[in-house]
Formats: structure tokens, C-alpha cells, sequence
């Protein structure tokens, strides 16, 4: 039994998405516990924040946040006006928030979805961001 859009819509996680998890993940086996979760007191309520670090991971989908690799990049299949501008508006709403938490001297790395496939490299990234 096929399902609809918009049921398939209300299914799509916003918090503890598999991507978010596997970088929790990847930082717990670094030896980097203590962070903290959507702080909706950041802009943005950044995916991982380590307050006393002052710095955030914000873990992205590529399609949802118009990355610029293969997934990224593909166009919807439907309703094409609607997603397109939506994804528009998440880009510039990221920048504001990416912009706001830097003026409130915070680092921010931002770890694309498609970048969960090379483990090695992400966990090379979010050691040096970290150490």
C-alpha cells in the first residue's frame, strides 16, 4: 500500500534524525560527551552545541538545506515552485542564524548528510574542530 505525500511529509524528523545521531556517535568515541541539544535559547537551536566551548554542529540534509552535491542538487519531482522556494528560504534562514551565533562568538561547523559517508574524513573534521 502506497502512502501519500503528505503522510510520507509528516514523517520526516526535524530532531534525532539518523545523520544527527551518528555524528553524536562518531563525537562520543572522541572522547566529546557533555554537549548539548537543540538549545532553542541559540539562534537556530543549533543539532549539537558545546556551550562552554561556545561551539555548535549543525547537522544538515542536503536536499532540505540545497547543498550543492548530487542530492543536493536534485530537483522535485512535484510541486516544484513550492520546494524550490522552500528550500531557498531554509538557505537564507541558516545564514541569519550561522551569522547571529558568530556574533555571539560562537564557531560553527555545519556537517552535510552526504558527508556521513566518508567516516574517516568527518571524524578527522570533528576532532579539529573540537581539539
Amino acid at each position: 500500500m502506497a502512502i501519500s505525500r503528505s503522510e510520507n511529509m509528516r514523517r520526516i524528523r526535524g530532531k534525532d534524525t539518523k545523520p544527527e545521531i551518528i555524528v553524536r556517535s562518531i563525537l562520543r568515541s572522541l572522547g566529546y560527551p557533555g554537549y548539548r541539544l537543540h538549545r532553542t535559547d541559540l539562534p537556530g537551536a543549533p543539532d549539537i552545541a558545546y556551550i562552554g566551548r561556545r561551539k555548535a554542529i549543525i547537522v544538515n540534509g542536503c536536499f532540505w538545506h540545497g547543498h550543492n552535491c548530487k542530492k543536493g542538487s536534485r530537483k522535485p519531482k512535484s510541486n516544484e515552485d513550492y520546494w524550490l522556494s522552500k528550500i531557498s528560504r531554509n538557505k537564507k534562514r541558516d545564514y541569519v542564524n550561522y551569522i547571529a551565533l558568530s556574533n555571539l562568538g560562537w564557531r560553527i561547523l555545519v556537517v552535510w548528510e552526504c558527508e556521513l559517508k566518508e567516516k574517516d574524513q568527518l571524524t578527522t573534521r570533528l576532532r579539529d574542530f573540537l581539539g
